[in-house]
């Protein structure tokens, strides 16, 4: 009776172990493979079965029509997907240098201690509040709009493409000043103590000892963050400029084809794939490493 309990009690386990054995080495590449290849053949049925199939494929993926919305054709008014997406990449790169430097300078004054920066500190929480809160679209067709009609001289005869970076600079702000304080929050407190003890000032503390240490905590959702950015570039066309999106929408009206969307569309992964495989990367090293010094 204690034999057959045992065997039943060891029969879980020993199915585990010869599953790890047989989807092990080789077999497990062949099974990655198989099981991939039979998801892509699914999908791929579905496109060529259904009964709106060959639509589908001669309004968004004909191969004509991709490489003519990827090139353009000044000729016919058409603007090239290609050179459009070189705006939505100065802007992102643009963007992102700004809403560094002022989601750190939120988050910095929300973290001081003066009573002289206190109606700052209360001025960046309504920040943060705010911008966290407002839909981005709202926030692109409320400055698109307000920006222009202030008359304040150069700032009211920008182009749409700098309305759009204003837009997208106070909105990621107020997001990545929350990630800056979540990092600095995370420094031991008594490593505050220790630089203060030293004769360290509340600048210098924040400076040389906290910053370096929560830049590298917050490093993999701060990258998380500039890939929502780099999509959100393409709201830019909401405002009249002229990148990937309108460029796309352009071509889809005066061709009557769809192919160009998917054209922005694989423009737009190649940008955000590689950045995301980026951040999984140091992400993994990052456990790593606290795996490393835990042990």
């Amino acid at each position: 009776m204690t034999e057959g309990a045992d065997a039943r009690a060891d029969a879980p386990a020993l199915f585990a172990s010869s599953r790890r054995r047989l989807f092990s080495g080789r077999r497990a590449r062949v099974a990655s493979w198989a099981s991939s290849i039979a998801v892509v053949g699914a999908v791929v049925a579905v496109f060529y079965l259904a009964p709106g199939g060959s639509n589908v494929r001669y309004f968004f993926f004909n191969p004509h029509a991709m490489w003519a919305a990827f090139t353009g054709n000044p000729a016919k008014g058409i603007l090239s997907v290609g050179r459009g997406i070189l705006t939505n990449i100065w802007i992102f790169l643009l963007c992102e240098v700004l809403v560094l430097v002022f989601g750190l300078a939120i988050a910095w004054v929300r973290l001081s201690q003066s009573p002289v920066l206190f109606p700052f500190r209360v001025l960046s929480t309504v920040y943060t509040d705010v911008f966290r809160g407002i839909p981005i679209l709202l926030v692109f067709l409320i400055v698109g709009d307000a920006t222009p009609a202030l008359g304040l001289g150069f700032l009211s005869r920008q182009s749409p493409a700098v309305y759009g970076c204003i837009a997208l600079t106070i909105t990621y702000s107020a997001y990545v000043a929350e990630v800056y304080r979540a990092g600095i929050n995370s420094v031991p407190h008594g490593q505050i103590l220790a630089a203060r003890s030293l004769g360290l000032t509340h600048a210098a503390t924040m400076r040389r000892v906290i910053l370096p240490q929560a830049v590298r905590t917050v490093v993999p959702p701060l990258l998380n963050d500039f890939i929502s950015l780099q999509k959100d570039t393409a709201l830019l066309s909401l405002l009249g400029a002229v990148e990937a999106t309108r460029a796309a929408q352009i071509y889809a009206s005066t061709e009557f084809n769809f192919s160009s969307y998917v054209v922005a569309s694989l423009l737009f992964l190649a940008m955000t794939v590689p950045l995301t495989r980026f951040t999984d990367h140091l992400i993994a090293r990052d456990r790593s490493r606290r795996l490393a010094g835990a042990a």
